[in-house]
C-alpha cells in the first residue's frame, strides 16, 4: 500500500534529517511523494548543496528554498531578509504557493517550542506553516497561488519529556535549556530503525554543520550503537487544521 504524501517544512537545512529524517525516508520508500521547503539560506550556498544531497539519500525531491536569512546566521542569504522578520503574509503566501503545487496528503513541521532548542526560526516556521496549511483550503485567499488544496493532517515533529532528558545527557550542552512536551501529549511515534541508516547518512551529508560540530557534527562523534540508539525514534503530535475531520493517524 502507498504511503500519503508528505511535504515538510522546516527552518534549516539539516533540521529535515534530524526531525523527521526517519518519516520521509519510510514514506519515499512506500512509494510516496515527498517534498521538504526549507525557509533559509539561499539556493548558490554550500548548506543548500548540502541539503540536495541529503533529500536524495532520503528519496524526496530536490530542495524548495524561500531564500531567507537564518536569524542567526546573515550570510546565509545575503541582501534577503532574515526569516523572522519578513513580511508574514509574503511567507505564509509563498508557502501556500508550495502546498497547493505539492497537493500533500500530510504536513510535517516544527513543534510549538520550535523542537528541543526553541530556536527563533524553528518557532516561526511552525506559526507559518500552521497559517499557511489552514489557507491553502481556502479559495478566496491567495487566489493567485493555485487551487485550493486541504492536507488531511498537519504533524508537529517533537520530543517527549522522557526523551529529552536522554537526549540531553548525550548531545546538548549542559546550559542549554530543553523544550519538550509531556510523553502523553505524543500522538505518534515511529520506530524509524529500518530507515536508520538513510536517516544517518542524510544528517551526515550536512558537512558544513558537521564540520563546526553542530548538532549533526556531535551525531558524528558517537558509536554507532548510541547513534541508533538516540535515533531511532521519532515523534510527533497531531494538530487538527480542519476541526471537522476526523481525526487520523497515517504516518
Amino acid at each position: 500500500m502507498t504511503l500519503p504524501s508528505l511535504l515538510a517544512v522546516f527552518a534549516h537545512p539539516d533540521d529535515e534529517s534530524l526531525a523527521a529524517g526517519g518519516v520521509l525516508a519510510r514514506h519515499a520508500a512506500g512509494g510516496a511523494r515527498t517534498a521538504v521547503v526549507t525557509a533559509t539560506w539561499a539556493p548558490e550556498t554550500r548548506r543548500a548543496a548540502e541539503l540536495a544531497d541529503a533529500l536524495r539519500v532520503l528519496g524526496a525531491e530536490g530542495p524548495r528554498l524561500l531564500g531567507y536569512a537564518d536569524a542567526r546566521a546573515p550570510q546565509s542569504a545575503p541582501g534577503s531578509p532574515r526569516f523572522v522578520d519578513a513580511p508574514l503574509d509574503e511567507v505564509v503566501h509563498r508557502l501556500v504557493v508550495h502546498i497547493r503545487q505539492f497537493c500533500p496528503d500530510i504536513v510535517v513541521t516544527h513543534d510549538a517550542y520550535g523542537n528541543l532548542t526553541g530556536h527563533p526560526d524553528h518557532l516561526h516556521a511552525h506559526r507559518v506553516t500552521t497559517l499557511a496549511v489552514q489557507a491553502a483550503a481556502l479559495d478566496q485567499l491567495y487566489p493567485d497561488a493555485g487551487a485550493p488544496w486541504r492536507p488531511s493532517s498537519l504533524y508537529l515533529a517533537t520530543h517527549p519529556h522522557s526523551a529529552a532528558r536522554v537526549l540531553g545527557q548525550s548531545l546538548v550542552r549542559q546550559d542549554t535549556t530543553l523544550y519538550s512536551v509531556p510523553d502523553e501529549s505524543v500522538t505518534v511515534t515511529v520506530d524509524v530503525g529500518p530507515w536508520l541508516e538513510q536517516k544517518i547518512s542524510a544528517i551526515l551529508a550536512h558537512r558544513s554543520e558537521v564540520e563546526r560540530g553542530a548538532l549533526p557534527g556531535r551525531l558524528a562523534s558517537l558509536a554507532p550503537a548510541e547513534r541508533a540508539r538516540l535515533l531511532s525514534t521519532e515523534w510527533y503530535v497531531r494538530h487538527d487544521p480542519h476541526a471537522t475531520e476526523p481525526a487520523r493517524t497515517d504516518l
